[in-house]
C-alpha cells in the first residue's frame, strides 16, 4: 500500500509532488539502399532540472503528459546521411527522482541543469538493418519529489518545535531558549504500537520576511516543499522575535507563517496541515486557546489585526487544531493519533487515484 501511494499522482489542492508521463524517443530515418545512404538517428527524451519549475507547472503546461522526440531525417541523394531528430527536453524541479513505472530508479536531479535520459531514439536505416529504421523507445515514467519527511514542523523560533519533536519521537535535537536553535532539519521518527513509523522534520525557524531570504529564508522554505504534510506549531501565548519587533498573538503567528509560505510558493499553502497550539501549561492558556479557535473559524473578521501586506490570500484550513504541552506531555498522544489518521487518509486517496488512472488507460488502449 505504501509503495502504491508513493507512485501515483498526488495532488493536495494545488500541490503536486508526483506525476506520471508518457515518453517516446523519435524513430530513425529511412536509409537509401541504392546509394548506401544512412537514415538519421531519432531524437532522445531528457528530463532536465530547471530553476523555478514545479510538478504542477508541468501538469498545467502539458495536460496530455506526452513527450515525443523528433524523427530522424531520411537519407536522400542530396544528403546520404539523414539529419538527427530533435531531442525533447522535459523541464523538472530540482530534487526529483525519475523512475520507471515499475519503480526502478532511472536517475536523480539534485542540482540545476542535471539531466537524465528517459527514452532513447531509434536507429536510422543502414546497410546492417536492410536500410529499415527502428522505432524510438517508449515508456511511462514518474517524476517524484524526494521527500525528507512525512511531516514538516513549521513555526517561528521558540514556538517549541524541537521540544515537541523530542516528546513525539526518538529525535534528540539541541534545545535552548534563543532564536534559531535549529540550524538544519532534524529528523525524528514517531513509532506506533503496530510498528508503523512516521518521519518528522523540525525545520529551521521562520521569521517575517523569510520569503525574501531573510534569516534562514529559502534554506528553510525549500525543505517545506519536501514534506507530505505541514504541522504548524504556535505558542498559545504569542511570540516576539526581539525587542524591536512587534508582539504577535497565536492567531497572527498562524497568518504570518501562512503568508511566508504563500509568498515563497503559493501552492504550499494547499498542503494538508494540522495546527499544534503549544505551551498549554502556561497561565491563561485555556482562555487564549478558545480565543484562537474563534479567530480561526472566522479569520476574515480578525484579519485587520495584521498590516494589509501580511494578510494571506488564502487562509489555511487545518484538519485538526490540537492543544499540547511539549513540556508536560499533555496532548502529545492525541496529536500522534491525528497525524497518523491524516497521513493514512491521504495514502488511501492516493491509491484510489492510481487505480482510477490505470482503469482509464486500460479503456483508452482497449
Amino acid at each position: 500500500m505504501v509503495h502504491l501511494s508513493r507512485i501515483c499522482l498526488r495532488k493536495y489542492g494545488n500541490f503536486v509532488d508526483n506525476i506520471r508521463l508518457y515518453v517516446r524517443g523519435g524513430s530513425g530515418g529511412m536509409g537509401l539502399p541504392r546509394m548506401g545512404g544512412q537514415g538519421g538517428e531519432g531524437g532522445d527524451v531528457w528530463v532536465v532540472a530547471s530553476k523555478d519549475m514545479t510538478l504542477k507547472k508541468i501538469k498545467d503546461k502539458y495536460p496530455m503528459k506526452r513527450f515525443v522526440a523528433g524523427e530522424g531525417g531520411n537519407s536522400s541523394v542530396r544528403a546520404l546521411k539523414g539529419e538527427r531528430g530533435m531531442d525533447k527536453e522535459i523541464p523538472a524541479p530540482v530534487g526529483v527522482t525519475v523512475t520507471e513505472d515499475g519503480g526502478k530508479v532511472i536517475g536523480d536531479l539534485n542540482a540545476e541543469d542535471d539531466r537524465v535520459m528517459v527514452a532513447k531514439g531509434g536507429h536510422g536505416g543502414s546497410f546492417y538493418s536492410g536500410f529499415e529504421p527502428s522505432r524510438g523507445k517508449a515508456k511511462h515514467i514518474r517524476l517524484d519529489l524526494k521527500l525528507i519527511a512525512d511531516l514538516g514542523l513549521v513555526g517561528f523560533p521558540n514556538a517549541g518545535k524541537s521540544s515537541l519533536l523530542t516528546a513525539m519521537s526518538n529525535a534528540t535535537p539541541q534545545i535552548a531558549n534563543y532564536a534559531f536553535t535549529t540550524l538544519k532539519p532534524e529528523i525524528g521518527k514517531i513509532m506506533y504500537k503496530d510498528f508503523k513509523q512516521i518521519s518528522v522534520a523540525d525545520l529551521p525557524g521562520l521569521i517575517e520576511g523569510a520569503h525574501i531570504n531573510k534569516g534562514m529564508g529559502h534554506k528553510f522554505l525549500k525543505h517545506v516543499e519536501r514534506t507530505k504534510h505541514l504541522l504548524f506549531v504556535v505558542d498559545v501565548c504569542g511570540f516576539q522575535l526581539a525587542n524591536k519587533t512587534p508582539f504577535r498573538s497565536a492567531f497572527e503567528a498562524v497568518q504570518l507563517l501562512t503568508k511566508e509560505l504563500e509568498l515563497y510558493k503559493e501552492e504550499l499553502v494547499s498542503k494538508p496541515a494540522l495546527l499544534v497550539v503549544n505551551k498549554m501549561d502556561l497561565p491563561d492558556a485555556e482562555e487564549k486557546l478558545e480565543e484562537l479557535k474563534e479567530q480561526l473559524q472566522n479569520p476574515h473578521e480578525f484579519s485587520d489585526m495584521l498590516p494589509d501586506d501580511m494578510i494571506p490570500k488564502h487562509f489555511m484550513t487545518f484538519r485538526n487544531v490540537v492543544p499540547v504541552s511539549a513540556h508536560t506531555g499533555f496532548g502529545v498522544e492525541y496529536l500522534k493519533t491525528c497525524i497518523r489518521k491524516s497521513l493514512d487518509e491521504d495514502a488511501t486517496m492516493a491509491n484510489i487515484a492510481l487505480h482510477q488512472e490505470r482503469l482509464r488507460e486500460l479503456r483508452y488502449h482497449s
